[in-house]
């Protein structure tokens, strides 16, 4: 894997999910006039998912490897992406910057099945560490990331492929 694949897909689940809910995403946006998988979502659900990456970005913003991962399931993959690969990520941001912030927006959410494909545009930024100069990790525009719940609680589930 490419690091500026690897780099894409942490700044996309930690942002998302991160930011918060997600955050990595493995699938390509979609192209404009595509139609996208399912039915738009309902309100309730957009809103939980919105809670979950608002409570995501603060853990990300923390540097709380464990508790930006709580929004991550056991089970995710994206492509050969897997949840360890991500805490392994996480710890490599985590070493060269001293601060991170994060801006991510939902753009659109979709039901399939149990799935939640959640579309986001976001920037994860960082101050390098002993340097302090600032700059920008990732940015993405309408890049897909699935969500599922587990035990009641949206976490990235990742596209499964």
């Amino acid at each position: 894997m490419r690091p500026a694949d690897t780099r894409a897909r942490v700044a996309t689940l930690a942002l998302l999910i991160v930011s918060g809910l997600a955050l990595l995403a493995a699938s390509p946006a979609p192209e404009q006039g595509k139609a996208l998988p399912g039915t738009p979502a309902p309100a309730s659900v957009v809103g939980e998912l919105q809670r979950e990456l608002a409570h995501a970005t603060g853990r990300l913003q923390a540097m709380d490897e464990a508790g930006l991962l709580g929004h991550v399931s056991d089970r995710y993959r994206s492509d050969s992406f897997t949840k360890a690969a991500l805490r392994e990520q996480l710890r490599l941001l985590f070493s060269l910057y001293d601060t991170l912030k994060s801006k991510v927006q939902i753009d659109e959410v979709r039901t399939v099945g149990e799935d939640a494909w959640v579309y986001s545009t976001g920037e994860l930024s960082g101050r390098l560490r002993g340097v302090g100069m600032w700059m920008s990790v990732l940015s993405w525009k309408r890049e897909p990331e699935v969500a599922r719940r587990e035990q009641g609680v949206w976490r990235l589930y990742g596209n499964q492929r």
